[in-house]
């Protein structure tokens, strides 16, 4: 841990990301570029352009090695944009830096020839708009979809463990019926996969048009060439072995539409938001000694009250998924406007995406170890819902309106609400009732334990 990081991500958390950070760190999003520029040149090989001799199987292959970045590459990269390197003075421009890097990488070798071909009428948004998207899609298939489907699978897994644990459920914070502990806990998985099935799906574009989207310099250069379908050729190269999507946006400006862009953040909010309640619930249930928490020897839940065991992990998850939605939110609003063909105010919104990612899957890995130290206390539970024979009402009253009885809802209204009911008193008024022989035994055999619905059935089908 970096104590003097200013992120927590970077220092207290720093340990927990590697998943991520290797797919959406700085170093990650230099490496994306310089795959881009290097894919372009092959791309303009393959249209067999005047003046540009075709790579040989040998060259490609050069280009393939110079995308595996090391450490000192990346640091000459930097220099080449922060305080210039060798006889190149600094750019003061990312994407330039990426460019005289690879002339500097590729100089003495058999494509010292065809060094001019490298960024040709490419502006800076095309290598960033396809390196953007190569990042959203790896931080999401890499990271953020294997540990949301891992929670998933664990919320479905204390649901069907759970299936038959009877709980009082309270709407408006009041008794309400009988439920169990493992279809509430179904509930979010179940709204949990829906989400999942989106994010699986989703697609992310870019432009690959020039400076305002129209080839303006490539058909100056070259006006018989189809260059729509060689841009394209970018997503289908960057598309191998991947499983969510990249896919070219046919009409832009300078910079992607990133409609997409919110789409995805939208997506990953709506699921952080279904955690987010998960999170509240777990903590009411655990202050209502429904639901224990395992000790650690020697942890300490309270610097002054030994007793206290606290909700810790629920509690940082519900902060990290809030610090992560609101720039998720600020991203969807921010990110598909730009002034005119382009303003640059983005840049630095755009360079914090990671950052929300990051909070997010310590969110969930907060979850997921919440979820390994908990466990139901079923004798509470059933105790409690016991103490409440006043949730047979809706039972009773339903039962009486199907056999004809007059007044039924009143009548149980009356009865049961601004009074603490007893089993004894619930049983002297079934037995008070002016009902047939039948009747009065299917409200005889009313109990809070068994008075459930389908609510195991619920909690142990499969939705997902």
């Amino acid at each position: 841990m970096k104590i003097s990081a200013l992120c927590p991500l970077d220092g207290r958390y720093g340990g927990r990301l590697g998943a991520l950070r290797s797919v959406m760190s700085e170093a990650a999003f230099t490496a994306s570029r310089v795959r881009v520029e290097c894919t372009w040149l092959e791309i303009l090989s393959d249209l067999k352009l005047p003046h540009f001799k075709p790579l040989t199987p040998k060259e490609r292959q050069l280009l393939a090695d110079v995308c595996t970045l090391s450490d000192a590459d990346l640091e000459i990269i930097r220099a080449l944009e922060f305080d210039g390197y060798q006889h190149i003075p600094a750019t003061r421009h990312d994407v330039k830096a990426v460019e005289y890097f690879l002339r500097l990488k590729l100089k003495n070798t058999s494509l010292q020839d065809r060094l001019q071909w490298l960024h040709f009428a490419l502006t800076s948004e095309d290598v960033n708009s396809a390196s953007y998207a190569v990042l959203l899609a790896d931080g999401l298939e890499k990271a953020l979809l294997p540990a949301l489907v891992a929670l998933q699978k664990d919320l479905a897994k204390l649901a069907r463990k759970e299936a038959r644990s009877v709980l009082l459920a309270r709407t408006h914070g009041q008794p309400a019926v009988p439920t169990t502990f493992g279809k509430e806990i179904r509930v979010f998985a179940y709204r949990l996969s829906r989400q999942l099935e989106a994010l699986k799906k989703q697609t992310l574009t870019f432009k690959f048009a020039g400076a305002v989207g129209n080839f303006n310099a490539h058909l100056a250069a070259f006006p018989t060439v189809n260059w729509p379908r060689a841009a394209r050729q970018m997503a289908v190269q960057l598309n191998r072995g991947r499983k969510i999507k990249l896919a070219l946006s046919p009409v832009s400006t300078q910079v992607d539409n990133r409609d997409s862009y919110a789409e995805l953040f939208d997506n990953i909010r709506r699921a952080d938001v279904i955690l987010l309640d998960f999170c509240r619930d777990m903590w009411q249930y655990i202050s209502a000694g429904l639901v224990h928490q395992k000790t650690a020897l020697g942890e300490v839940g309270s610097s002054t009250m030994p007793q206290k065991v606290n909700p810790i992990d629920f509690e940082n998850a519900e902060g990290n998924l809030q610090l992560a939605d609101a720039l998720l939110e600020l991203f969807s609003r921010k990110l598909p406007v730009s002034r005119l063909q382009r303003d640059l105010s983005d840049s630095t919104v755009l360079r914090n995406m990671a950052v929300a990612f990051g909070y997010a899957l310590v969110a969930y890995q907060s979850v997921m170890k919440g979820l390994t130290k908990i466990s139901f206390d079923r004798a509470a539970a059933r105790a409690e819902l016991k103490n409440h024979p006043e949730v047979l009402a809706e039972a009773a009253q339903t039962i009486l309106r199907a056999a004809g009885y007059p007044r039924a809802y009143e009548q149980l209204r009356d009865f049961t609400r601004g009074r603490a009911l007893t089993t004894a008193l619930w049983k002297e008024f079934i037995e008070g009732l002016p009902v047939d022989g039948a009747t009065r035994t299917k409200l005889r055999a009313l109990q809070p334990e068994t008075y459930t619905g389908r609510a195991r059935e619920i909690a142990e089908e499969k939705y997902d």
